[in-house]
């Protein structure tokens, strides 16, 4: 006789991921906020036409210029100190470009960057973490594609 379902589920092993949920440490905005990102053709039009308060900081095609100068600012300056003190948060999180909603990508840029969502685990285990890691961005972005 077959077991009911929630039965069966409990028998299967589960995933667990060993990797953290963000931080929101900032390292990554403060790491890649100088030139480092970009935005697509589409997402600056779209800023021009719905949000000039994004596109004023927009030069040339490139994104996080200081308005005034057109120079490289050295800070994304939509990322704000959240009132703890501690944390960050993304003033235009909704709509900021695709290089910001898909990172992280590779967990070598997590190391690389210091990033706060790595346990000691995912350093010995890369290729583990990798694969938690696109499970956990699975929403926003494809798997990483490795060729080897």
């Amino acid at each position: 006789m077959r077991q009911p379902c929630a039965e069966q589920g409990a028998l299967r092993p589960r995933y667990t991921a060993r990797m953290k949920d963000c931080t929101q440490c900032g390292k990554c905005c403060i790491n890649y906020s100088d030139g480092g990102l970009s935005a697509t053709a589409d997402e600056i039009a779209r800023w021009e036409d719905e949000r000039p308060d994004i596109a004023r900081f927009v030069h040339g095609g490139l994104i996080w210029m200081d308005p005034e100068t057109g120079a490289q600012l050295t800070r994304c300056p939509w990322l704000q100190c959240a009132p703890d003190g501690v944390t960050y948060s993304c003033a235009i999180y909704h709509v900021r470009p695709e290089d910001c909603r898909v990172y992280p990508v590779a967990v070598e840029d997590m190391i690389k960057d210091g990033c706060e969502m790595l346990e000691p685990s995912d350093m010995t285990d890369p290729e583990r973490a990798q694969r938690t890691l696109d499970r956990l961005m699975s929403d926003s972005r494809p798997p990483l594609n490795r060729r080897t």
